[in-house]
């Protein structure tokens, strides 16, 4: 009897050639300034997802500036960005041996045609791959379940069409332990731990890192809280290349008063090194 044939693995995307790249793509049309066209894919509901936002001007500022690497990036955002056309202004304001600074704002167009900044950044690139092999951290990576333990969006209700496009885009599996808020019975505690990657496979670099950290559901959710909360400003620092496979993400709140929070994130590679850590303040919604 013959035997079935197997089915083929899944084809995996690589640095340069996955959904992501494509949709952080930038055209440069003049020198220091780029077009691009804002995908609708990492949109949540029809708001573009800042950590999307911040690896667009992250690419832009990379082609820019002489270093090739994000080691602290600075955003301020302004107003709420639409999927469509933009376009990227960047200047360098010093460049040295080991690091270069830049900045970066985005535009986009309103009905009479005229520019409204939606991002204002401000990094410093260097050379990950020029750093010297030396930690000496008491950081501890999070403890959580196994990747087959943890549940995506996939294992629970069926989403609403285009409510959040970004989720088909990614793979996230979250702790149990901070699942409480998609039962209804929210922890209290600010404290949000998933499995991150790119659906397609790709594994993650320092652009991508921009992304991890403002991909999760937020924090505000196991507070108690309910809807968007938006971004004001967000700050990340890409501590090393992270080692192929998945990464791990840690993001929790200690503080919110006045109608703000903050979010800190930590982001850990498959050999236990904190590769990326940012800070961000966001609005959250109290009624």
């Amino acid at each position: 009897m013959r035997e079935a044939a197997s089915a083929p693995a899944p084809v995996r995307a690589t640095i340069g050639d996955s959904e992501f790249d494509r949709d952080t793509a930038v055209t440069r049309r003049a020198p220091g300034v780029y077009d691009i066209d804002l995908s609708a894919g990492w949109t949540i509901i029809n708001a573009v997802n800042g950590g999307y936002l911040l690896s667009v001007l992250g690419r832009a500022l990379a082609d820019a500036l002489p270093h090739p690497d994000p080691f602290t990036i600075s955003a301020h955002y302004l107003t709420a960005s639409q999927p469509g056309p933009a376009v990227i202004r960047t200047d360098t304001i010093r460049t040295g041996r080991t690091l270069s600074t830049g900045q970066a704002s985005l535009f986009q167009y309103d009905e009479e045609g005229a520019e409204v900044e939606r991002i204002r950044v401000l990094a410093s690139y260097g050379d990950l791959d020029a750093l010297p092999d030396d930690v000496r951290t008491t950081a501890r990576p999070p403890v959580f379940p196994p990747l087959d333990q943890c549940f995506g969006p996939e294992d629970g209700p069926a989403p609403v069409d285009g409510s959040s496009a970004i989720t088909d885009r990614l793979m996230l599996k979250l702790d149990p332990s901070t699942l409480g808020w998609a039962l209804g019975a929210p922890s209290g505690k600010g404290e949000m731990r998933s499995w991150f990657g790119l659906a397609d496979g790709r594994d993650a670099d320092p652009l991508s890192l921009l992304l991890a950290v403002d991909a999760l559901p937020p924090t505000a959710f196991e507070i108690g809280l309910k809807g968007w909360v938006p971004t004001v400003e967000l700050t990340v620092h890409v501590r090393a290349r992270p080692a192929p496979g998945p990464l791990r993400v840690s993001i929790t709140t200690r503080n919110l008063a006045g109608g703000f929070l903050e979010e800190d994130a930590e982001v850990w590679d498959s050999t236990d090194r904190l590769v990326a850590q940012s800070r961000q303040l966001a609005r959250a919604r109290l009624t």
